[in-house]
């Protein structure tokens, strides 16, 4: 019975280890930021106080447009939920944006990169306060055998610029 216990112990020790990233391993952030985790392929940020879910949107599309972003489709999961009688407890929406300047090195050196794309930004509640999270290009490259050195530098400058973006939605920015 002893050594049953002392190994759900250590089975839970390793699984409760296995969830913390050690702070010296995420990448601190500019303006306020929460911090990235590099091997995480999520990238979350709270909207700050006083920020609706509308301001959020139409700072997505101000902000997008002027980064030269298009937005060429837009999922309403949480209504889709709602229309199938499901409580979708926060589930909002995800949103898709391209930028072909940005990104077409990485899908010309390599086409299977097009999974990925376009770039998605989730809207979402959790805990009663609203988030926007992306899928971090520079994540996705990492499934690519080999990517050239083009398409991690490409990625690099899509996940920045996309970061930039949900920071400016997070604050209502116009």
């Amino acid at each position: 019975m002893y050594m049953r216990k002392m190994g759900i112990c250590l089975c839970l020790a390793m699984l409760l280890g296995c969830a913390h990233v050690p702070q010296s391993r995420l990448v601190a952030m500019p303006n306020g930021l929460p911090p990235l985790d590099p091997d995480n392929a999520i990238y979350e940020v709270p909207v700050q106080d006083g920020v609706s879910y509308q301001d959020v949107i139409d700072s997505l599309k101000s902000v997008s447009e002027g980064m030269n972003f298009v937005n060429p489709a837009n999922f309403p999961i949480g209504d889709h939920m709602k229309q199938r009688g499901i409580d979708p407890q926060g589930v909002k929406e995800v949103r898709s944006y391209c930028n072909l300047s940005m990104g077409t090195e990485i899908m010309l050196d390599h086409p299977e990169f097009l999974v990925f794309a376009p770039c998605r930004v989730a809207i979402y509640e959790k805990q009663g306060k609203l988030f926007l999270a992306l899928d971090r290009p520079t994540f996705d490259l990492k499934n690519i055998k080999n990517p050239t050195e083009r398409a991690k530098k490409s990625a690099q400058q899509l996940e920045d610029a996309l970061i930039n973006l949900i920071d400016k939605a997070r604050k209502g920015d116009i």
